[in-house]
């Protein structure tokens, strides 16, 4: 096999794999949730939870949905910082993160590793690869990604800013010890409003953590 014939295979092969790979900049995923047997049996208003995640350049957003109290999550790669909206029955408020806390989780999770197991499922019309997570800590969680679409924003949502592709299947952890099964039932890749990523300036009563601690 001549050295000419070996580096026009290579060539393909690359070109092949770039193809196949996709960055996206805008999109809108929606996630259905279901809860650990502990969670269902104890209050049925959790059934039909749901997770929106939300894209745009820099910009992403995640909505999670547990019908008795919303959590609303405004990620700023560029200015490194994260907002929080909770909306519990009218009481409505507001945490913001700093550059400095933003860094903080990034590091957290910074040291996960994602290794592929070599099943694979499809899910929301993509094929997915299985891969096990592992935290700093010795957790781990099972997520389904497809390397097919790779975001530009890769703290879209900070779990994953190691992973070679698009989470479509992941669990939560909860601390009585079970956990939450999010999986994607649609995916959208369509322009996203940059008025999905506005902080409101009114009806939100702004805390720190610690104070809602306290309330």
């Amino acid at each position: 096999m001549s050295h000419r014939f070996i580096l026009t295979f290579l060539c393909l092969w690359i070109n092949t794999v770039a193809i196949a790979q996709r960055s996206i900049s805008d999109a809108k995923i929606t996630y259905k949730m279901e809860l650990p047997p502990e969670m269902a049996q104890t209050d049925a208003m959790l059934q039909d939870s749901k997770l929106t995640q939300y894209m745009r350049g820099h910009m992403s957003r995640i909505d999670i949905n547990f019908n008795i109290v919303n959590y609303t999550y405004i990620l700023n790669a560029r200015d490194e910082t994260l907002t929080t909206l909770i909306n519990q029955h009218g009481n409505k408020y507001l945490i913001r993160n700093n550059k400095e806390q933003f860094e903080k989780d990034i590091k957290q999770y910074a040291g996960t590793t994602f290794v592929d197991q070599g099943e694979t499922k499809e899910i929301a019309g993509y094929a997915c690869k299985k891969a096990i997570a592992t935290q700093p800590d010795g957790t781990s969680y099972v997520v389904y990604y497809t390397p097919d679409l790779v975001p530009e924003n890769k703290y879209y949502n900070q779990r994953f800013s190691n992973l070679k592709g698009l989470a479509l299947e992941f669990e939560i952890g909860q601390k009585s010890g079970g956990k939450i099964n999010v999986i994607a039932t649609k995916l959208e890749l369509v322009p996203i409003p940059a008025s999905y990523f506005d902080i409101p300036k009114s009806g939100y009563k702004e805390v720190s953590q610690q104070e809602l601690k306290n309330m």
